[in-house]
């Protein structure tokens, strides 16, 4: 029996990611990880998480991100913590590498920039519809 023609590394009968069902796909795709085969405990990926997460936030949050934006905001964070711990082997009295340091400031500011370093907000603000909604029901209740 011959072997199904692989197009562009792609089987002819593969889906769509969007299309397989959860279990199909990585951990990193269901984004129940931030990063492959690493120990959530140690201190730089609770840093990079935390990193990660508020620059996700500052573009509306994660379901907002497009994966290339999602693979910028992971390399800004990983730029940012190897420029913190040179950082802090500087506060502590070492030497560092001031090529290095300066190559990560360029990095993340390129990053930031393509990232966009501009906050944007989410429309919190309830639709009239379900607010006149639920101010009817607080009357109704005698709640005004």
């Amino acid at each position: 029996m011959n072997a199904p023609i692989v197009v562009g590394g792609k089987s002819p009968h593969s889906r769509p990611i969007q299309n397989r069902k959860p279990h199909g796909r990585s951990r990193l795709t269901n984004k129940k990880d931030l990063l492959p085969g690493v120990d959530g405990r140690t201190v730089v990926y609770r840093r990079f998480r935390d990193i990660a997460s508020q620059v996700a936030l500052d573009q509306g949050g994660l379901d907002q991100l497009s994966e290339a934006r999602l693979q910028l905001v992971r390399r800004f964070a990983a730029a940012a913590v190897l420029a913190e711990q040179l950082e802090a082997a500087l506060a502590n009295g070492q030497e560092i590498n001031v090529e290095r340091h300066a190559l990560l400031c360029s990095t993340l500011t390129r990053l930031a920039q393509r990232i966009g370093i501009d906050r944007r907000t989410r429309n919190v603000t309830p639709a009239l519809r379900d607010y006149l909604d639920a101010h009817s029901d607080n009357e109704i209740e005698g709640k005004t």
